[in-house]
């Protein structure tokens, strides 16, 4: 893994988070988040539907679609684009679910569910804040510039669920910390005649301004993270996704895709360096914190 590359993408979406918390959220998003990124595909029946710097997976099945993240409002003619550059139909998509419900992820799920139909299902402890649009978030609620349109969940999802359709089924593990629902999901694919197990990171990552310890809006976030960490240490991982291209080297994997080549999305050593990057960051902030309250 490229790790000064992973580095600098952290750094932005940092910045941009430190901004939000502040009030001062500028009048444009990245512009990564917005540019557009080739579809194509990543393993089995796993696509990649997103933008440069906002990741969408679309995951096909004969009985229609999947999608995980509908990103910004703005995001939902480049994802409806992506899909039908790939030879599928939008209307198809049936199911929708996402990273974790933070605007960058979700603001536009309002928005595709009116354009497709697809049965929104969230991890319970973000239901509240996706059908406040945002306004329930335990850190950037008051913020104006963090709302989205409020969407209706379908289906309330648990830890541990399974979101079935057709033969392929994805499973909903509860990493909260980032946000209190933040989902990781995992499924398996055949890829390169083995089956492969697929981990979709929803978040392990502290925003500058999230206060790890006293935090009345979020009394048990230090220990939600340690949970993440321990959910994310063992879960198995052959191909490496997330939420934003920058957690797993997106660009530079891509480059090197290629039907006759090893699938560089194959990186269990990637995910391993990831995860325990995160959690040192965690770590680290966490003993920050704690030494400025003595």
């Amino acid at each position: 893994m490229n790790r000064s590359r992973r580095v600098l993408g952290l750094m932005c979406l940092s910045n941009m988070f430190f901004l939000v918390a502040a009030g001062t959220l500028p009048a444009q998003n990245p512009a990564e988040w917005t540019e557009p990124f080739p579809p194509y595909k990543v393993a089995g029946n796993i696509y990649y539907v997103g933008s440069k710097g906002l990741a969408a997976f679309l995951i096909t099945t004969p009985q229609g679609h999947i999608l995980i993240n509908s990103n910004l409002q703005e995001s939902v003619p480049q994802i409806q684009a992506s899909v039908e550059k790939l030879g599928f139909h939008f209307s198809d998509v049936k199911i929708l679910l996402i990273s974790h419900a933070h605007f960058d992820h979700c603001a536009g799920s309002a928005k595709l569910k009116e354009l497709t139909g697809a049965r929104y299902m969230v991890m319970d402890a973000d239901v509240p804040v996706v059908e406040s649009g945002g306004k329930s978030d335990f850190q950037y609620g008051r913020s104006k510039n963090s709302w989205y349109p409020a969407a209706k969940v379908d289906r309330v999802l648990h830890d541990g669920d399974q979101v079935r359709l057709g033969d392929t089924v994805v499973v909903a593990h509860l990493t909260p910390g980032h946000t209190k629902g933040t989902t990781t999901w995992t499924m398996k694919v055949s890829e390169g005649g083995k089956n492969r197990d697929v981990v979709i990171v929803g978040s392990p990552n502290v925003n500058p301004g999230y206060r790890l310890i006293h935090n009345a809006a979020y009394l048990n976030i230090a220990l939600d993270y340690e949970r993440t960490f321990r959910v994310l240490n063992a879960l198995p991982c052959d191909i490496f996704l997330g939420a934003h291209g920058s957690y797993y080297d997106m660009e530079a994997k891509f480059a090197r895709l290629k039907p006759s080549a090893t699938n560089p999305f194959v990186d269990p050593g990637g995910y391993k360096s990831y995860v325990a990057d995160r959690e040192q960051a965690f770590r680290a902030e966490l003993k920050k914190q704690s030494a400025a309250n003595h």
